[in-house]
C-alpha cells in the first residue's frame, strides 16, 4: 500500500513539473524574447524586486506611451533624464520584441492600486 501511495505521489509531482516547464502563456517567439529582454535590461527599474515593492520607474504596460509603439521606441532608444538611452546596448529586433511584448501586458485595474491618504493627514 506505501509503495503505491508513494508512486503514485512520485508520478503526481514529476507530471506537475512537466506542466510547469511549459509556457503557460499565448506570448509568440518575439513577445517571448521581449519578455527576456525587458526583464534582463529594463526590470531592474520598471519590474518591483518583491511583491508590494516600489519601483524606481513606472510600471509599464499596454498603455505605456499612450499605446502608441512609436512613442516608446522614442523613449527606449533615446532615453529621458531619468532613464538612460538603450540605442547602443539592444540591438532594434530587441527593441521591437519588447514593445511587442508590452502590448500583451494588461492595465492593472484602479481598485489593485494602493490607497492614499488624503492631504492633512486626517483619515477618511
Amino acid at each position: 500500500m506505501k509503495r503505491t501511495v508513494w508512486f503514485g505521489l512520485v508520478l503526481a509531482l514529476s507530471s506537475q513539473g512537466a506542466f510547469a516547464q511549459r509556457p503557460a502563456d499565448n506570448l509568440n517567439d518575439q513577445q517571448r524574447m521581449g519578455r527576456q529582454v525587458f526583464a534582463q535590461s529594463c526590470g531592474v527599474c520598471h519590474l518591483p524586486p518583491a511583491l508590494g515593492a516600489k519601483t524606481y520607474g513606472p510600471a509599464l504596460n499596454k498603455d505605456a506611451g499612450g499605446g502608441d509603439p512609436d512613442v516608446v521606441r522614442e523613449f527606449i532608444e533615446n532615453g529621458t533624464p531619468r532613464m538612460p538611452s538603450w540605442k547602443y546596448y539592444l540591438k532594434p529586433v530587441q527593441i521591437d520584441a519588447i514593445i511587442s511584448y508590452l502590448k500583451t501586458v494588461p492595465v492593472q485595474a484602479a481598485s489593485a492600486a494602493p490607497a492614499r491618504r488624503p492631504a492633512g493627514g486626517g483619515e477618511p
